[in-house]
């Protein structure tokens, strides 16, 4: 049967149903073809490996695009798990959280030492060399059980268990293999930009921006942040809940709600610490907590203000969302679209005028924002400031000094806030915080604002983009910072997101991703809404909050 192939540039060709990927690529032109990574085909990352079965329209999936980026750091720890197989046989390679341009990795058996790290660096790098390929294989459940144990990969065995899928696909290299998430690179050849670098007890894997694939960007270290993911990593470790399968393990053996309970006073008690932090520092009467997209800034100030008052504060909470600018002076991007996102889009002045006013005893009109009229209106609300009282402001700008210049910093208290999962899917596979706060963010739009799940993926690059710019430049500013993930949470997300991402169909841009989301999400078995406190920042996204936002 022949088929159809549409490209960018609007050419088609006809060639019959199974033609391999590699063999159409040059139709993209020598100078794509030369770079290429993937295919998109109907919108599904597809590897050059594989095979084209229906009409289709194609779209090349090259280094400087998320996809790319994405697959080059799958294949890149696909690799460095293969190498330390080979030199360490005995010794459990653990991926952990992200570290700027880089993982953070640890064998669970003691420190990595600089030998170690020469030895690895080696050994990636002689693979790159070698050019070798990396397949795909579909094999029977029984023989990946078997395959995974024989090289200690018990996270990942367990993990099939909570799937029972008839046949597993799995990656290979050479005798090394693993479990298939989504797609990788087709050599080993590709991978030439990458460092292998000591960093506490283990070592970071370092790789390249999206912007720009041919070389790795400036290092730089943010230690509150790295304090704060291992005090996380130590209480999963103690609870025995470091993967989604042991998640798993939880739901099956139906002892969820006695782990929320846990992480739910886990979290509080962490938040009651920074209160504490606040009342010691004495002079402290504004608090800035600021975060990125969907960091749950909302129900943290909520929160933060409840210790507040036990500390024997009266707190008062104010979003910056209240003090845009009108629409008409509103900045806009390179794509002609208004950017809210920008710091420039709020009265910076007459928020510090507030502040000045608001400390010296004075009342103030507080205002609110109208997005969708797109103007600032006033619902006669005054606030006033007595001896014991304490702002906080929530808002993405908190942290940059910019948005406060004239109060002292004596008088400021900084809060950042991210959603910091220490859950791995297994040893080898992290779980980015990028996309647990896509997946809350998908829910709280189609709860709250009646967006699609393509809706919101479509947007979501241009809030990355926002926060690359004004959010984590800053974070380093912070006096602490906390982590508002809940190890929990996806499961529970999964009930509200599963459907909606089934809602994009493959003929939207969009689709490749909501079947990456679809398929990341099936690794949890679900948790009931009805398990969630009514106080948990869960219920920001989901709804039923005991708390009015």
């Amino acid at each position: 049967m022949d088929i159809i192939l549409s490209f960018p540039d609007g050419k088609t060709i006809q060639t019959h149903s199974g033609c391999p990927v590699q063999d159409i690529i040059s139709h993209f032109g020598k100078e794509t073809a030369d770079k290429l990574y993937a295919v998109k085909v109907n919108n599904v990352v597809t590897p050059l490996t594989s095979r084209i079965e229906v009409n289709a329209e194609l779209t090349p999936v090259m280094p400087d695009t998320k996809d790319g980026t994405a697959m080059y750091r799958r294949t890149l720890c696909f690799v460095v798990a293969a190498a330390a197989q080979k030199l360490f046989p005995d010794r459990r390679l653990l991926v952990g959280h992200s570290m700027g341009y880089g993982y953070y990795y640890t064998f669970d058996n003691g420190t990595v030492s600089k030998d170690d790290i020469t030895r690895l660096n080696d050994a990636v790098r002689q693979l790159v060399v070698a050019d070798k390929a990396i397949t795909t294989e579909v094999i029977s459940y029984k023989d990946a059980v078997t395959l995974l144990e024989k090289q200690h990969l018990e996270a990942t065995s367990r993990q099939l268990k909570f799937q029972a899928k008839p046949v597993i696909k799995i990656n290979r290299l050479d005798t090394f293999a693993d479990l298939f998430f989504e797609p990788l690179l087709s050599t080993t050849g590709l991978l030439s930009v990458f460092d292998i670098m000591p960093y506490h007890e283990g070592f970071l894997l370092r790789f390249p921006a999206t912007s720009d694939p041919s070389k790795l960007p400036e290092f730089k270290d943010i230690p509150s942040l790295f304090d704060v993911y291992s005090r996380y990593k130590e209480w999963g470790k103690l609870q025995k809940v470091t993967s989604v399968a042991d998640l798993n393990e939880l739901v099956y053996q139906r002892k969820t709600k006695d782990f929320i309970n846990i992480a739910e006073t886990f979290q509080n008690k962490n938040i009651s610490d920074i209160a504490t932090k606040i009342y010691e520092r004495q002079t402290a009467r504004v608090v800035l907590l600021a975060g990125p997209s969907s960091s749950g800034k909302t129900t943290t100030s909520k929160k933060l203000a409840i210790q507040l008052q036990v500390m024997g504060y009266t707190p008062h909470v104010i979003s910056l969302d209240n003090y845009y600018l009108g629409r008409e002076q509103t900045p806009k991007d390179e794509n002609g679209d208004y950017d809210y996102e920008c710091l420039e889009a709020l009265d910076v002045d007459q928020l510090n005028q507030n502040l000045l006013d608001l400390s010296k005893g004075k009342t103030i009109q507080m205002p609110s924002y109208d997005f969708r009229e797109g103007k600032q209106y006033y619902t006669g609300k005054t606030l006033t400031m007595g001896p014991n009282d304490i702002l906080v402001i929530e808002g993405i700008h908190g942290l940059n000094d910019r948005l406060t210049p004239l109060i002292k910093p004596e008088n400021k208290f900084k809060v950042y806030l991210s959603a910091l999962t220490q859950l791995n899917l297994d040893d080898h596979n992290r779980i980015p915080t990028s996309d647990n706060r896509l997946i809350r963010r998908i829910v709280r739009d189609s709860q709250f604002r009646g967006k699609s799940a393509a809706d919101t993926i479509k947007m979501w690059p241009s809030v990355q983009r926002g926060e690359r710019l004004h959010i984590f430049p800053f974070q380093g500013n912070a006096d602490v910072m906390l982590n508002t993930a809940l190890d929990y949470e996806l499961a529970v997300l999964r009930v509200y997101a599963a459907p909606l991402l089934r809602c994009v169909t493959p003929d939207q841009a969009e689709y490749s991703e909501a079947m990456r989301l679809l398929q990341f999400l099936s690794n949890f078995y679900t948790i009931p809404a009805t398990y969630v406190p009514g106080q948990s920042i869960i219920r920001e996204f989901i709804g039923g909050s005991e708390f009015k936002y």
